[in-house]
């Protein structure tokens, strides 16, 4: 057919009333099997595919459901997205993707309007749009479905799927001290996550249980981009005493972190041990390679899709995590005597 079939055609087609396909459509329960499997066929040998619009008119779900986030790492968000899309592609469900800005006034109100003018079924939160308060009331206010990806505040609201950020930091911070380094350097992820905090304190646990002092001279500010690691390695190499290694919150940071090291002719790991975490495919493309925290991102992402999907009573799911060594860690160099 060179026009697209509507559901009067598909009425023809079978034999019945327009009244009749709707109810098919809508799975209303009062249509006979004979009659619904006529009106099937007839929507298989037309290809008709009813209009989001005409659905959501009509009571039914749209099918649709929304991922909204606001990340600075393209490598991680990559992730998130493939996770949520292969379970949403399994389900027949089309999966939007919206990008916000937390620090916005209005968010509340744009997550308002995209649920307004889409209709969506469900929405999938990623961090840290998790945490953002006008998003979480604007979202109760609606009584729409939800599910959080790695929230760090109010766990009890909503279904939720996480992975222990303070003890995949205390980990990595042990997996350095175990290596003989006692000055390490710790580049904090962007103000906005939950999961910097969660790191950093598993970073002052795992010292404090070696009875390594914590020195705030050796924690810096960063934004989990490139650009915040390169700053953050200059000022810790810059200073009198630098750091032995360097354990960034992320693989993109820790990426700046090898630049600025590059940059400066240190050899990593030789005479600088540089650290991870994520795992994502940037970490294996670096060189040297390097040593992170394996986060299943992706696996995180459809374990979100599925709870939302499956509806029913609020679930809270934590992933584990894995330590995984490449070639960015060794012991310090041996200072000359």
């Amino acid at each position: 057919m060179s026009e697209r079939a509507n559901i009067r055609d598909v009425a023809a087609r079978a034999g019945v009333a327009v009244k009749t396909v709707s109810r098919v459509l809508n799975g209303h329960p009062y249509v006979s099997q004979a009659m619904r499997e006529r009106v099937e066929e007839a929507m298989r040998e037309l290809d008709f595919r009813p209009s989001v619009a005409a659905r959501i008119l009509s009571g039914a779900k749209s099918n649709q459901v929304a991922l909204i986030y606001d990340n600075h790492s393209p490598y991680y968000m990559f992730q998130i997205q493939k996770g949520c899309w292969d379970v949403c592609h399994e389900k027949g469900i089309r999966l939007l993707a919206q990008p916000v800005d937390v620090d916005d006034p209005d968010v509340g109100e744009q997550v308002r309007g995209l649920i307004s003018e889409t209709h969506v079924d469900g929405i999938i939160l990623s961090s840290p749009v998790t945490d953002c308060e006008p998003v979480l009331k604007t979202l109760d206010a609606l009584d729409i479905p939800f599910v959080r990806i790695s929230p760090g505040t109010n766990h009890a609201l909503t279904s939720s799927v996480f992975m222990d950020d303070a003890q995949a930091g205390d980990d990595m911070t042990t997996h350095l001290v175990n290596h003989g380094h006692r000055r390490i350097g710790f580049v904090k992820g962007h103000p906005s996550h939950m999961a910097s905090e969660e790191r950093l304190y598993g970073y002052r646990k795992a010292l404090d249980r070696a009875g390594i002092p914590f020195e705030p001279a050796l924690v810096m500010d960063g934004e989990f981009d490139f650009e915040s690691g390169v700053r953050a390695a200059a000022a810790l190499l810059g200073g009198l005493e630098p750091p032995t290694a360097i354990f960034a919150a992320n693989d993109d940071m820790a990426a700046g972190v090898l630049a600025e090291a590059h940059s400066r002719g240190i050899d990593v790991p030789g005479q600088l041990s540089v650290a991870g975490f994520d795992d994502t495919t940037l970490a294996r493309t670096v060189w040297p390679p390097l040593t992170t925290i394996h986060q299943p991102m992706a696996e995180l992402a459809r374990t979100a899709a599925e709870i939302l999907i499956a509806g029913g009573e609020t679930v809270h799911r934590r992933l584990p995590h894995q330590l995984v060594e490449r070639a960015s860690v060794a012991p310090p160099a041996r200072r000359p005597e």
